[in-house]
């Protein structure tokens, strides 16, 4: 059980997305905002080693910013967003 402990995992969450022409990103400065297609009240994505393992809800506390595993993934379930 101790070489699992060694096992290094990276987790990310996606926020959301958007589609832009390139032209578009190129013109974008320090400061610019990219407007995502979701809200503040939607689950987010959470990946682990890019492939989908959970779905979560975003909270901020002062500075700091959380994700709380609302739930998890099945399998099959995961396998399929790829």
């Amino acid at each position: 059980m101790a070489s699992i402990n060694e096992v290094v995992c990276d987790i990310s969450v996606v926020l959301g997305a958007t589609t832009m022409p390139i032209h578009q990103m190129l013109r974008m400065s320090r400061g610019a905002i990219v407007e995502l297609e979701a809200t503040e009240d939607d689950e987010v994505p959470i990946l682990a080693n890019n492939l989908p393992v959970a779905k979560g809800t975003v909270s901020v506390n002062g500075n700091r910013i959380g994700v709380a595993i609302t739930r998890l993934l099945s399998r099959p379930e995961a396998e399929s967003r790829r």
